[in-house]
């Protein structure tokens, strides 16, 4: 991502009791990207008339500097690279000078960086959008085939230098099928290669977004279907590029199943009653983290409803984390604040019983350093109807899995997660699918000595026959950046992944 480009601007310092040299020009332009997270690469142009000797300070705006020196032969430029990681996101001005003390000349330019990483900060879940309500916009339907603006900087007290969101969409009353595809700017939106969720006529589906605020503020939720839907959405954080709370990924670890009493009571949640779970100092999960990232799953429901996660102590939100039909099991990624206790709550909104089972994927806390990196546009990886990522087009078989390459250095993984959107079409029968990450480096693969990986026990989404299902799964790459995608049903697949972004340390 470029973040600057400037020109140097013309400077003639003479020393003390002396002339500049008559027609002399000492100049320095700055270029300046963002490779990874926390790093920089500034491309530093020098110009002069002539050649010299010229001595360069870089001042990196964190207290660091960097020099070089070079000679530069005639106009128009020297140019080199330098690279620079700093130790937490943020804004810096880089300064650089530039000195040819044979001629008495110095050219001085600034560069402000921003780094493309941010931090998280959670969010009390708030609604933002309700089309039935008139929340965020009008209340109508959103008509097929167009798009709504949802104002989110600045709103119910999000930064106005936010640059990420993460939303739980859902879309309702839908008479067809169709998708929604959420994106920065209205154009990319209806443009869109890639979709968030996807839907038939009478379903309701949540999916969690996490998508970059475009300009001034808002993103946009396109609706590519050909008749008109309700959407509603709920802010749970959103990321600045400034310390806050950093990443770090866990294998997918099972914290409550409420048909085996793991986490709390045994049996069906009853309608209308929550219940609290510890989170923080289980499950890989340290003490003083302010949010985890969760999969949440119902399943078993004995009438249609919604589950709302919230951080324990604090009033129910009027806000959904799911919504299901009776006898539906469903899936939907959250990431939620943490009570002050450690714990989480869970409240069955529907009034019958369901069974509910909850998987942390991951935390944030003030004490990791990895950020998040957006994909400004949303990337499909994998689409098993066509050839893809090496792969020849053609469903996945029943309970086997594809081993997807995320990284080239395969021995040395730079992401420590991976932030995708999964869909699941052209089901014919029940089942669900797994994305772990994968024990082999890929020379095993093309050695063809791969160990094979045990099927996962956790699932990130569940589907019917004929569903078309989304969910975003956050998961380590594994040692060698590899992640597994496991259909765990009886009858083969289609499956679509699309990388939303990335957490980094460097």
């Amino acid at each position: 991502m470029v973040l600057s480009q400037k020109s140097g601007e013309r400077t003639d310092v003479a020393p003390r009791g002396q002339s500049a040299p008559s027609g002399s020009y000492l100049s320095v332009g700055l270029y300046a990207t963002t490779p990874s997270a926390h790093s920089v690469e500034l491309r530093t142009l020098v110009s002069i008339l002539g050649s010299a000797e010229v001595d360069a300070t870089i001042a990196w705006g964190d207290g660091t500097t960097d020099t070089f020196s070079a000679t530069v032969l005639g106009y128009p430029s020297d140019i080199r690279y330098t690279k620079h990681t700093y130790p937490a996101v943020g804004s810096y001005d880089v300064k650089v000078t530039v000195k040819d003390t044979a001629q008495g000349l110095e050219a001085v330019n600034e560069v402000r960086v921003v780094t493309s990483g941010s931090e998280f900060t959670p969010h009390q879940p708030t609604r933002l959008l309700d089309t039935r309500e008139g929340i965020g916009t009008a209340k109508a339907k959103v008509a097929g085939r167009s798009s709504v603006a949802l104002k989110v900087a600045g709103a119910a007290q999000i930064p106005a230098g936010v640059s990420v969101v993460v939303l739980n969409v859902t879309v309702t009353n839908t008479t067809a099928a169709g998708f929604v595809s959420v994106q920065a700017e209205k154009d990319f939106a209806e443009r869109a290669e890639t979709s968030n969720l996807n839907y038939v006529a009478g379903q309701s589906v949540p999916n969690l977004v996490v998508v970059t605020v475009g300009e001034g503020g808002y993103v946009h939720l396109f609706n590519g279907g050909g008749e008109a839907v309700d959407l509603v959405s709920d802010v749970t954080g959103f990321f600045t590029p400034a310390p806050a709370s950093g990443y770090r990924a866990l294998p997918s670890v099972r914290a409550v199943d409420t048909r085996e009493g793991l986490g709390t009571a045994r049996g069906p949640v009853p309608g209308r009653i929550s219940f609290d779970t510890e989170i923080a100092g289980r499950h890989g999960v340290p003490r003083g983290v302010t949010a985890v990232a969760l999969n949440l799953t119902v399943t078993a429901p004995q009438a249609a409803g919604y589950l709302t996660v919230y951080p324990s102590g604090q009033a129910v939100p009027s806000t959904s984390s799911l919504n299901f039909t009776a006898g539906q099991s469903v899936a939907n990624a959250v990431i939620v604040p943490v009570g002050p206790d450690g714990k989480i709550s869970v409240l069955n909104g529907s009034g019958r019983a369901a069974d509910v089972v909850v998987d942390v994927v991951g935390y944030y806390t003030p004490d990791s350093r990895s950020a998040f990196v957006s994909a400004w546009v949303p990337f499909r990886i994998v689409d098993s109807r066509k050839d893809s990522w090496g792969r020849k087009a053609g469903q996945l078989p029943a309970r086997s899995f594809f081993a997807m390459r995320l990284e080239g250095d395969t021995t040395n993984p730079r992401v420590d997660g991976w932030v995708l959107n999964t869909t699941v079409t052209n089901t014919t029968g029940p089942g669900f699918l797994s994305v772990t990450p994968d024990p082999n480096f890929w020379s095993d693969y093309e050695s063809g000595t791969p160990a094979t990986p045990p099927p996962p026990a956790s699932s990130t989404l569940n589907w019917t026959a004929g569903a078309a299902v989304p969910n975003v799964a956050q998961t380590p790459g594994g040692k060698g950046g590899i992640v597994d995608i496991w259909n765990q049903g009886g009858q083969s697949i289609d499956f679509i992944v699309d990388l939303l972004g990335l957490y980094q340390t460097v």
